[in-house]
């Protein structure tokens, strides 16, 4: 997809909005004091919007896949959960499973179109929302973020605890899981790799904040990290992270795209970068074939 030219100091800023640092009329009021001669402060906040028409890759009428919807129970989050359930069509065999974690604002069709890849891949893909308790995903990843950051955060790790435990046990799953989350998302993978390392048998954040202080030397992996060379936020609490993990003897491999910001992954914005985010998901899938298929 085309973007247009957009200074650094916009996405910066607009990182600094959608996780909540700034309220939207600061981050407007610091837009329009760009020197911008090409592009009006609302094409600039329009081209940092996920446009999610522009980024389907796999059809949900593709037909190597089905999809649906599946609850489970969640008895210490918010007692019941939902999320977009994917299969490849011609899996008569077990498979593994992949769970998969939107970023702080629900499932947006961004998150449902990567469970479809997965599934278009040979996996079965499930992708949560943390929504659902407070009606779902509304549709506008604005409202989603307010909706979400308005919940509390100790019962959405237990939702999406009790998902991984829910489809880890499904009958269509050989017994592997794995998990890729972005942003939020990549937060709740490195969790879940900490909390339950003997459920999860391959993790990928992507862009996502380590495990709180009092987990995370329990992470042993195995474990991609995926960040963004332009994420100053993300990448400051790496070293530390990375410590820990070295001290553990975890198995862990890190890959630094440089030159994109956080969100290079998800192609309905302006943030998406093609080539870091065409490469960290060969990445991605490599990792799922060697430790949930056992395939190198």
């Amino acid at each position: 997809m085309s973007k247009p030219h957009i200074p650094q100091q916009a996405f910066d800023w607009y990182d600094e909005y959608a996780h909540g640092d700034i309220d939207r009329r600061t981050f407007i009021s610091r837009l329009s004091s760009l020197a911008v001669t090409s592009l009006s402060i609302s094409a600039i906040a329009a081209g940092l919007t996920p446009n999610y028409a522009k980024a389907e890759q796999v059809s949900f009428n593709d037909p190597d896949i089905v999809a649906s919807y599946a609850e489970f129970d969640s008895p210490n989050g918010h007692q019941r959960g939902k999320g977009y359930l994917v299969m490849p069509k011609t899996t008569d065999d077990k498979t593994a499973g992949v769970l998969v974690v939107h970023e702080n604002r629900g499932l947006n069709p961004y998150i449902k179109d990567v469970a479809r890849r997965l599934a278009k891949s040979g996996y079965v893909a499930f992708a949560p929302d943390a929504l659902f308790p407070v009606g779902g995903y509304p549709g506008n990843d604005d409202a989603g973020r307010k909706m979400q950051r308005e919940m509390s955060r100790d019962k959405i790790e237990q939702d999406f605890i009790s998902a991984a435990n829910f489809l880890k046990q499904h009958d269509k799953i050989s017994g592997k899981l794995g998990v890729v989350g972005f942003c939020f998302g990549g937060y709740i993978s490195n969790m879940l790799a900490a909390t339950l390392p003997d459920t999860i048998d391959a993790a990928v954040p992507f862009y996502g904040s380590p495990p709180k202080p009092d987990i995370v030397d329990k992470v042993k992996g195995p474990l991609l990290v995926q960040l963004a060379g332009l994420d100053k936020r993300i990448n400051a609490t790496w070293p530390e992270y990375e410590q820990v993990l070295k001290a553990n003897s975890a198995n862990y491999a890190v890959h630094r795209y440089e030159g994109v910001n956080h969100g290079f992954h998800n192609d309905s914005t302006s943030r998406y970068d093609q080539t870091a985010a065409e490469l960290a998901w060969q990445r991605t899938l490599a990792f799922f074939d060697e430790y949930l298929r056992g395939v190198s």
